[in-house]
């Protein structure tokens, strides 16, 4: 094997003649250039100079893909990737610390059906003014001293003495005047219908509401993240600087 591989030998007879065919021009010294080259009758020479130039072009491309997809992961992250995260982070911290601030319009009617007792005294301080005709009756024997008796048409003075148990109609007319303290029981059925017209204004903060512990996960959640980004090169310039 190692015999058929070496150079052919040459003929050194003198009477061998060179014979030439003029049809068949000899290819241009550009063209035997490549071929001399890969190829100079060495196939293990011949193998690794092709596979050299293989790799060289297979690593270019692949720097030009890694050069690519490096652009395009700046671009997403830049474009896409972090203001998301990071926006859901900041809005998420955002509604935790929120309120709910509005007005509530209440326009109702309220039934109010009850028994309202009553147990307690109320101080009475007033006049009574009385003026009426009436019939009183003396208790004592009353001396009636210099009063005039009419006798036959003659006014006689002499002292009178009414006996007890006499009748006198008299006109009276007083004021009475009147300070009491009269005790109140009393049990008051209550049935009304009562409109209420309201304007109900309303403040709750959400760190106060069971909405708290949800959106402190989420922030949790999606911070790290937003860290992580944050920390990531944005460009080939911070990539090769980053420190």
């Amino acid at each position: 094997m190692a015999d058929i591989l070496k150079d052919p030998p040459v003929q050194t007879d003198d009477s061998a003649e060179l014979i030439e065919d003029p049809g068949i021009p000899e290819p241009p010294l550009a063209a035997q250039a490549p071929a001399r080259w890969v190829w100079q009758g060495k196939v293990p020479d011949a193998f690794w100079k092709a596979a050299t130039v293989f790799s060289l072009v297979m690593n270019l491309g692949l720097v030009v893909v890694l050069i690519s997809l490096g652009l395009m992961l700046f671009q997403i992250k830049n474009a896409m990737v972090q203001p998301l995260v990071t926006g859901l982070h900041t809005n998420f911290v955002a509604m935790d610390g929120a309120h709910i601030v509005s007005s509530i319009q209440v326009n109702d009617t309220i039934q109010v059906v009850d028994t309202i007792h009553v147990n307690d005294t109320i101080p009475v301080v007033f006049n009574v003014p009385l003026s009426t005709n009436t019939t009183v009756l003396l208790i004592n024997d009353t001396l009636i001293p210099n009063t005039l008796v009419y006798l036959n048409g003659l006014a006689v003075p002499t002292d009178i003495v009414l006996p007890a148990g006499t009748p006198l109609n008299i006109n009276l007319n007083l004021i009475v005047p009147v300070s009491q303290t009269v005790p109140v029981v009393l049990e008051v059925p209550v049935n009304l219908s009562v409109p209420v017209h309201l304007t109900v204004p309303v403040d709750i903060p959400l760190q106060q509401t069971e909405l708290h512990s949800p959106f402190t996960n989420l922030a949790n959640l999606v911070g790290p993240y937003d860290v992580l980004l944050t920390s990531l090169p944005s460009s080939w310039g911070e990539l090769l600087w980053h420190k």
